[in-house]
């Protein structure tokens, strides 16, 4: 048994304990609560940190760390340009991922895992297109889960997708990480295939995440089957058998009548919604992850943030990837989204959208995102700027001026300064 004090400690799932500790023991949260009344009750040692305040590890809710090293690839391979729309990117992620080496990949996932955990970032809700890969991640000390990606259209191979998606999940071995699976896109997955992937996954019994209403295009091409996504995606990659007739629909709408949404998917990007589907998705109960600066960085709008607010539906913060972000720092995401969105979320909020909501949209609340008894001891240490008020106060100059410290996994030390 080990106490971790703080002059702060900020369960995330209750107010903040001034002069508050952590009791851990084998690697597990035992209890919280101020520090003379721990101390009274368990003799054992006392790792102090005055001036500082203690969290939970930051969870990403939507990573991409096979992307990690993007930047460098789109220079080494000759493909160095700047899209001018988002499918002018997506055609050049997908140039540069066609010619990358196992070993690159490899390198560059090792570089987002501890990037990641840099920057205080315990647990990832990744998307994994290479599942060769699953052994990085057992070894990288992070938590979460994998989503096995399903994309394509070709019924033979999709048949193929399924059987292996099932094999992938029932014999998952991937350390402290759990499996997901994420349907790419409405318009990169055929309608079968959306449903396969729903029956795997409900029958497997873990959730789903898709990318939805990320851009312009998709709410064309979902309208009459126009734009850049039929004239130059779909050709690109040989869908061009696959192009749909005119739906005169929205893509929330349409995944809504094939009955694939739920509580157990996840909605990342959301910017193009209309009113009606956020609606749907409020009904449907399903979440939303939220990555502010991808969308800005791809200038593909902004997600109506006040809306879905207002109907309820859970909210989570995610970076995307290093493919259309500058960093893989949450702490960077929720000053960012603060300042993008002023008066609409106080700083507390946004800080769970970064713990505790994330956990929940990842099907792993019992674990992780706040310093519950039970949960896996994963603390962050941040030192407090010197003036620093109560309540929201506290929480808006941990997010703006707060100086991260100390990193534990499971109680031990991984990241000091």
């Amino acid at each position: 048994m080990e106490l971790y004090a703080a002059s702060y400690i900020l369960p995330i799932s209750s107010p903040p304990i001034p002069g508050g500790a952590v009791a851990v023991e084998n690697g597990c949260i035992v209890e919280t609560g101020t520090l003379a009344d721990l101390r009274s009750r368990y003799a054992c040692p006392v790792h102090d940190f005055p001036g500082c305040a203690i969290l939970p590890g930051l969870v990403n809710t939507h990573t991409h760390l096979e992307l990690t090293h993007f930047p460098s690839w789109k220079i080494r391979k000759g493909i160095d340009y700047s899209p001018r729309t988002y499918v002018d990117w997506i055609i050049q992620v997908i140039k540069i991922r066609r010619a990358l080496s196992p070993k690159e990949l490899d390198l560059s996932v090792r570089e987002g895992a501890r990037i990641c955990l840099e920057a205080g970032t315990t647990a990832i809700g990744e998307i994994l297109t290479d599942r060769s890969l699953i052994p990085l991640y057992a070894d990288s000390g992070l938590t979460g889960r994998l989503f096995f990606e399903a994309i394509g259209h070709d019924p033979v191979r999709n048949s193929q997708l399924v059987s292996e998606l099932d094999a992938g999940i029932s014999t998952f071995s991937g350390g402290e990480f759990l499996p997901g699976i994420s349907p790419h896109a409405p318009h990169t997955v055929s309608e079968h295939l959306h449903q396969e992937v729903q029956r795997v996954a409900d029958k497997r019994n873990v959730p789903r995440v898709i990318h939805l209403a990320e851009s312009r295009e998709e709410s064309d091409f979902f309208f009459d089957s126009s734009g850049k996504i039929a004239e130059q995606l779909y050709p690109h990659v040989r869908w061009e058998q696959y192009l749909p007739p005119q739906r005169r629909t929205t893509a929330t709408a349409w995944l809504d009548g094939l009955g694939v949404l739920n509580g157990a998917i996840s909605a990342v990007h959301c910017v193009h919604l209309t009113p009606a589907d956020a609606e749907i998705l409020s009904k449907r109960g399903a979440g939303v992850v939220l990555c502010p600066r991808s969308n800005e960085k791809l200038a593909v709008g902004r997600a109506p943030v006040a809306l879905l607010k207002k109907l309820g539906i859970p909210l989570a913060l995610g970076t995307d990837s290093l493919a259309s972000n500058d960093s893989l720092s949450l702490w960077d995401e929720m000053r960012y989204f603060l300042d993008m969105f002023p008066d609409i979320f106080p700083p507390s909020e946004v800080l769970s959208m970064t713990t505790i909501g994330p956990a929940g949209q990842l099907a792993l609340s019992k674990s992780i995102g706040s310093l519950d008894s039970g949960k896996r001891a994963d603390l962050l240490v941040v030192k407090l700027p010197a003036r620093h008020g109560s309540g929201e106060g506290l929480h808006e100059a941990l997010i703006h001026s707060g100086e991260l410290i100390r990193v534990y996994l499971a109680g031990h030390p991984v990241v000091s300064r």
